[in-house]
């Protein structure tokens, strides 16, 4: 075997589960709640003790919680979920408190406490905040707390609009603050299957090395082609995160020791290897969690150079831009064909790029009246997508 096929074994293999330090556990909805979307109190102080034991070899535990709803149903005596969106939110103002106040009293039984942290897409889209978030978090380590953490589904409107929510990403971008570390999606599925679950010949996938068109075709309506249900979301999570260099196990919530036995090294759910990891946490930032404020389309030349060469790209590579960025927004690079192929921090905003598009950076200065960066976007500040 050669030297690179060792290394992708080495990246691929669940041994590595071995030795992340922090452990990012997501559960949805429907392993939390019981038939009547109730919330189960037995499966909080089940996921609870699976969380005290994994804290007891000295890893550290995020857990991304859903369930907000169903805990404000029962605590208001519903019987039917709400259907209009400001009801659905207040439900889950009241259903939130309920919800943390079930996992510290059942933490405190291992003397840990929990620790209500509640976001929205711009806490992790804004730079101050996204550090400010992490900083948070590692505190709460500190503090020997379990962060709990749930998208403020109070403010959050889209969120509660869409038949699956937000948390699989949500669970990603937090796994993506930190080095090292691992993501457990809980679901009420064993993991991906090699065909539609509902085939008696199904089958979960014990390993996929890395995400391919195939493996989304998995998801992947027959008839219509568009990706469908709670796994393209849950596989669009793993994606994310395993682009970030982290590992991911989707696995079944619903039995009681999913947990204990991804510790003790079982092939459970299935594992997704992470891929070559990004060097610095601003390139994390860049790549996934702020939202690109333009595009820029580029030229073969260009490509091959951001892409094979790792160089920074110029404006002479450039050969449209859509948008209205300012100095320092991420823009997408686009090549001929559309698709994506990198990230970055523009140091020129779109009105300045439109004059010096297609040029030689000898030239910017005669175009502008100035002229502040040879770079379009460094490389430093930019992220390979492709």
């Amino acid at each position: 075997m050669s030297d690179s096929s060792e290394q992708v074994a080495e990246l691929t293999t669940r041994e590595k589960i071995k030795t992340t330090q922090t452990w990012v556990v997501k559960v949805g909805t429907r392993v939390l709640t019981r038939p009547d979307g109730r919330l189960n109190e037995e499966k909080i102080a089940n996921l609870a003790w699976q969380i005290h034991e994994v804290m007891k070899t000295g890893r550290r535990v995020v857990l991304v919680s859903s369930g907000a709803v169903g805990a404000g149903m029962g605590q208001l005596g519903l019987t039917q979920r709400p259907t209009d969106v400001a009801h659905l939110q207040a439900v889950a103002a009241v259903g939130q408190a309920f919800l943390v106040q079930s996992y510290d009293q059942t933490f405190r039984h291992y003397d840990l406490h929990a620790a209500q942290i509640l976001l929205t897409r711009e806490d992790l889209e804004h730079r101050g905040r996204y550090l400010n978030v992490r900083n948070a978090l590692l505190a709460l380590f500190d503090l020997n707390a379990v962060p709990i953490v749930n998208e403020n589904d109070s403010v959050s409107v889209e969120e509660l609009q869409l038949t699956f929510g937000d948390n699989d990403r949500l669970a990603a971008l937090v796994a993506s603050l930190f080095r090292n570390c691992l993501l457990v999606i809980l679901s009420d599925v064993e993991g991906l299957y090699d065909r539609d679950p509902r085939d008696p010949e199904a089958q979960a996938i014990t390993e996929v090395p890395t995400i391919t068109p195939a493996t989304w075709d998995l998801v992947r309506d027959r008839f219509t082609g568009l990706s469908k249900g709670g796994m393209a979301s849950k596989l669009k999570a793993a994606e994310l995160a395993t682009k970030v260099g982290e590992q991911v196990i989707i696995a079944s919530g619903r039995k009681d020791d999913s947990l204990i036995r991804i510790l003790a090294g079982e092939p459970v759910g299935t594992f997704f290897g992470p891929q070559p990891q990004m060097v610095t946490a601003r390139k994390r930032w860049i790549a996934f969690s702020a939202p690109p404020r333009g595009k820029l389309m580029l030229d073969d030349g260009a490509c091959q150079a951001v892409i094979q060469r790792g160089k920074s790209l110029l404006a002479i590579g450039i050969m449209s831009i859509e948008g209205n960025f300012k100095k320092g927004d991420v823009v997408s690079l686009l090549d001929r064909r559309g698709e994506e192929i990198a990230r970055g921090l523009s140091n020129y905003e779109a009105s300045e790029l439109r004059l010096i598009r297609g040029l030689n950076s000898d030239q910017i200065e005669s175009t502008l009246g100035h002229c502040p960066y040879i770079e379009t976007i460094h490389r430093d500040h930019l992220v390979v997508l492709r």
